[in-house]
């Protein structure tokens, strides 16, 4: 979606990844327990749809999904495989954003990734950090997170979509 003739500078770059970064650990952090486990309310989940416009969204997710994880109960497997999770579904959805340049379509499959990444991996997590769950769990925390996911990427990522659009169209000029 970024256009080619639109030059931005590393500095701004990385300062929208930092930004990035600061508000999805921040918007984790908010929910406290609640953003953690098989039912999430995490809406920093709705900033998975942010490589679609900027390539720095993707580092981004990955630093502030990692720093969010720190407060996970699940350890040093959900900082690092969950950030992992993060950063792979961002850089998927940054080149679903590339091929279809910015369309409808372009938001509604660049949601599938995180939704279905975090929707396969984190059940993994769970069962692997907590000896009492089974592999039988797995499927129900499996539609838990299709869920929750799709409730955070699609219900707030899609406003938060047409919004940066629609400041791109009127080209109007904006950090974030």
């Amino acid at each position: 979606m970024e256009q080619v003739s639109r030059k931005v500078s590393p500095t701004v770059r990385l300062t929208r990844a930092g930004i990035i970064a600061a508000l999805y650990a921040a918007l984790t952090y908010v929910f406290g327990p609640l953003a953690y486990g098989p039912l999430q309310i995490r809406p920093a989940e709705a900033l998975c749809i942010l490589p679609i416009f900027f390539p720095e969204a993707i580092p981004g997710l990955f630093v502030g999904c990692a720093l969010a994880n720190l407060l996970s109960g699940y350890g040093i497997y959900d900082i690092v495989f969950g950030s992992l999770i993060t950063l792979a579904a961002a850089a998927i959805t940054y080149a679903i954003g590339r091929m279809l340049k910015g369309n409808l379509l372009s938001a509604l499959l660049g949601g599938i990734p995180p939704v279905l990444f975090n929707a396969i991996g984190i059940p993994f997590i769970i069962i692997l950090v907590s000896p009492e769950e089974s592999m039988s769990a797995y499927m129900l925390y499996f539609g838990q997170f299709m869920l929750t996911q799709s409730v955070w990427v699609y219900a707030l990522g899609l406003p938060l979509y047409f919004g940066l659009k629609r400041l791109r169209e009127k080209q109007v000029k904006y950090v974030m």
